[in-house]
């Protein structure tokens, strides 16, 4: 069996095949260096999102589309949220972020779709007259997913954790 000189990417190259051939992994997703650090967190939430305008109406486009666009970008970081990919369609939104722990999904898609909500308002006023009434931007729900490794990896990490620790016990130590 390799040695592999990185000791974090050891079970997960184990999780990828036999454990009498360790092949490397590069792929920076499956490593640690994908993980964000804060006081006693070790984190990685990252959240693919769409939500779309009241009765999907087609009215993200021109400066509407670049204004929500500029306003997720200002509220995520106002909230310490990294915008990973940001997609302003004509009648919809994608987005997909890394959220801190300390905060709740729900929160950040409230604050979000209310902040780009004010702003529209307030910067196109036809807005509420022509199409949306009731202060209401944005359809009610939302949809949301998580983003990371896939549940194959996991469950084999799961399984093979404890022989990873029988292994790496038993590394010889290099003479010097």
């Amino acid at each position: 069996m390799e040695v592999v000189s990185n000791k974090l990417a050891l079970p997960i190259m184990l999780l990828m095949g036999k454990s009498e051939s360790v092949i490397p992994i590069t792929d920076k997703d499956l490593t640690m260096s994908r993980f964000q650090k804060a006081s006693h967190v070790l984190w990685c939430c990252q959240y693919h999102i769409v939500w779309t305008p009241k009765y999907r109406f087609r009215i993200l486009r021109n400066n509407v589309g670049k204004e929500v666009y500029k306003q997720i970008r200002i509220s995520s970081e106002q909230l310490g949220i990294e915008v990973v990919e940001l997609n302003v369609q004509i009648d919809h939104v994608h987005l997909l972020v890394k959220v801190p722990p300390r905060l709740s999904i729900s929160h950040v898609i409230g604050h979000l779709k209310g902040k780009t909500a004010l702003r529209l308002f307030s910067k196109f006023p036809y807005l509420r007259k022509n199409k949306l009434w009731g202060n209401h931007f944005w359809a009610r729900g939302y949809c949301v997913d998580t983003v990371g490794i896939n549940e194959e990896m996991i469950r084999k990490y799961v399984k093979y954790q404890e022989k990873h620790e029988v292994e790496e016990s038993q590394l010889p130590l290099k003479e010097v």
